[in-house]
C-alpha cells in the first residue's frame, strides 16, 4: 500500500525520472538464492528475535542485520496494535521491506516512515500497511485487489495470506518498474511473489474482468467511494480506503452488506479514529496523468 504525492504533466515526462534497480542481489552483492521455498504451512518463528533471525538466515537467505529490525518494527507494530493476528504478523515477518525501497533508503526500511521511491511517490510506512492489511482480514484464497501498486510492498505483503492478488499502478514506468523487481525475486526463489497480477491503468474503475474480489485496498484519498470499485466487491467484501475533502480523510473500512432479499447495503467504521491526509487519487486523461478524482460520483449510500 502506497502513500500518493500529487503528480502532473504527462507519463513520457515521469518515465525520465531516474530509475533504480531494487533487486535483492544488489544489497549483499551475491546471489541470495531463497534456500526454501515458501509454503503455506510454515512455521515461522514470531516470539523470539534471535530464533527468527536464525530460521530465516537459514531458510530465506537473508540479511540478519535486516532480519533484526523486521523483527523489531513486528514487535512495535504488534504493542500499537497495528498487528493483532499470528497470520498477519507472519506475513509481515516474511515480506522483505528492504527489497522495495531505493538503495539510498534501505537503511531506512524497517524505520517508522513514509520513504521516497521516485516518480513522486512514496512506500508507505510499515504501521500504515500493517493497520490497512490487519483490518482486511484477508484469507487464505481470497482475490484481492490493490489501488496503487507503488513499490510494491503492499502486494508483497499480501501475497503470504493469500494466492490471488492483483495490484493496478496509474504511473507507467514505476509499474513496469515494480513489475520487474517482482519478476527478479521471483527468480531468486520467492514464489509466493507469482500470485501477484498487475497492471498499468486507471485504478479509479478497478479490474472487472478479474472481479469480483472479497477485499479491496485503496491507497489514495478521495471524496467518494468510486461505485466501480463498490460494485466489483462481492457481497459481504471489505474495502479499506481513504474518503473525505483533501488533506483530511479518513480511512475507512467499507463493508458490503448483502441481505437475504438481495439488496444492498454499505456500513463504514474509521479505522484510525484520527484524520489521516492522503493526496489526490490521480485519473488518466488522453494518456496523461491528471488532478484527482473529485466528484465523477457521489458515494453510495
Amino acid at each position: 500500500m502506497d502513500r500518493r504525492q500529487f503528480v502532473l504533466g504527462s507519463i513520457a515526462a515521469l518515465a525520465a525520472a531516474p530509475a533504480v534497480r531494487l533487486a535483492r542481489a544488489s544489497i549483499s552483492g551475491a546471489e541470495n538464492k531463497v534456500p526454501v521455498p515458501f509454503t503455506w504451512d510454515v512455521k515461522v518463528p514470531i516470539d523470539n528475535r534471535e530464533e527468527f533471525v536464525a530460521w530465516a538466515v537459514k531458510n530465506r537467505g537473508e540479511d540478519p542485520k535486516f532480519l533484526a529490525q523486521r523483527w523489531n518494527r513486528m514487535y512495535a507494530m504488534t504493542q500499537n496494535k497495528d498487528l493483532t493476528d499470528e497470520r498477519n504478523k507472519r506475513a509481515f515477518l516474511l515480506t522483505p521491506r528492504e527489497d522495495f525501497c531505493r538503495p539510498v533508503n534501505r537503511a531506512h526500511a524497517y524505520e517508522s516512515a513514509f520513504l521516497d521511491i521516485g516518480y513522486g511517490v512514496t512506500i508507505s510506512g510499515p504501521h500504515a500497511v500493517g493497520r490497512m492489511t490487519q483490518v482486511l482480514n484477508v484469507q487464505t484464497g481470497e482475490k484481492v485487489l490493490e489501488i496503487g501498486t507503488g513499490s510494491g510492498y503492499q502486494s508483497a505483503f499480501l501475497s503470504h495470506l493469500t494466492d490471488k492478488c492483483y495490484s493496478i499502478e496509474i504511473i507507467k514506468p514505476l509499474a513496469e518498474r515494480t513489475r520487474s523487481v517482482y519478476d527478479e525475486l521471483i527468480a531468486d526463489g520467492y514464489n509466493e511473489f507469482k500470485a501477484i497480477t498487475s497492471k498499468q491503468a486507471d485504478g479509479y474503475y478497478g479490474w472487472e474482468e478479474n472481479g469480483p474480489f472479497d477485499k479491496i485496498v485503496v491507497t489514495c484519498g478521495i471524496d467518494h467511494i468510486p461505485p466501480p470499485l463498490l460494485k466489483q466487491l462481492k457481497p459481504n467484501g471489505v474495502m479499506v480506503i481513504p474518503v473525505g475533502p483533501p488533506g483530511a480523510q479518513r480511512v475507512l473500512k467499507v463493508i458490503k452488506h448483502q441481505a437475504e432479499d438481495g439488496s444492498i447495503t454499505v456500513s463504514r467504521s474509521d479505522i484510525f479514529n484520527k484524520v489521516v491526509p492522503f493526496v489526490p487519487f490521480t485519473k488518466l486523461v488522453d494518456g496523461e496523468i491528471k488532478g484527482a478524482h473529485n466528484g465523477d460520483a457521489k458515494d453510495t449510500k
